[in-house]
């Protein structure tokens, strides 16, 4: 299932979905000695930012979390096959609504907890194009890693990014498909390649790679929303309405944009 860990309504999924959510997060301020940690389910991009949050969580009585990161589309999978998860952090929206859509979440549990950022990163002695990734000039690029766009969102804001600046074609023989993001980061991180196009949040990472970095355009690839759903097989009900109504609150809105997350409001 992926790595384990043990730590201590889009736009219209609204306004009364996060006051009820913080409500609930007042009525289960601790969770009883003893409790099983909550299963969680994240994707790989946001494994490391969720372990901060996870220290968080804990002592503000929340309880322990247990930890699976993998990619998006694979974690899916899992669910569907009936992994034993209490929540599932996404890094996109479709799989958590298809859950609701399939009877495995419930769609008053389904909240949007962040907006990721794209990064072209590449290795020390290149110099990045003053012009974002437009300006990307195909022969200083070796090998270029991005997440297989088939099941990571990343990846696929990669191709988009990649598509929408001409630079597919031109580099498509030269492209590195990682299982995941975090996939894609190690070949960076270990020297596989010269190029990757990865999470943001990875720049904040203690042991990040040398080299240089730079967001991508926005306007280049579709917004990365990433959601988060209970899922129906949960025996912690409470515990994970009390950690997604953590998730929403000031001390984890800190945590996110110093890992180069966006929270989201209801404007978005």
């Amino acid at each position: 299932m992926g790595d384990r860990t043990m730590r201590g309504p889009r736009k219209g999924r609204c306004q009364t979905l996060r006051q009820w959510l913080l409500a609930m997060a007042l009525l289960t301020a601790a969770v009883p000695a003893g409790a099983a940690p909550l299963h969680v389910a994240v994707a790989s991009n946001f494994l490391t930012p969720l372990e901060t949050l996870a220290d968080a969580f804990a002592e503000q009585g929340g309880g322990e979390l247990l930890i699976s990161a993998g990619a998006t589309g694979q974690l899916y999978t899992q669910i569907t096959n009936g992994a034993p998860y209490d929540v599932f952090l996404a890094a996109d929206q479709a799989r958590p609504q298809r859950l609701v859509d399939e009877g495995l979440a419930r769609a008053d549990r389904h909240i949007t907890y962040a907006r990721g950022q794209l990064v072209l990163w590449a290795r020390p002695g290149i110099a990045l194009p003053a012009k974002g990734l437009a300006g990307l000039r195909p022969e200083l690029v070796t090998r270029l890693a991005i997440a297989n766009p088939a099941l990571a969102p990343y990846g696929r804001a990669a191709r988009e990014a990649l598509e929408a600046t001409g630079q597919w074609a031109a580099l498509e023989d030269r492209i590195v498909q990682g299982q995941n993001v975090g996939q894609a980061f190690q070949y960076l991180a270990t020297g596989n390649v010269s190029h990757a196009l990865v999470a943001a949040s990875y720049t904040r990472h203690d042991n990040r790679p040398a080299g240089a970095h730079q967001v991508v355009d926005t306007d280049w690839h579709a917004p990365v929303r990433q959601d988060a759903v209970i899922l129906e097989r949960t025996d912690s009900p409470d515990q994970a309405l009390a950690f997604l109504a953590f998730m929403q609150g000031p001390a984890a809105t800190g945590i996110l944009q110093d890992f180069g997350y966006q929270p989201m409001d209801e404007s978005q």
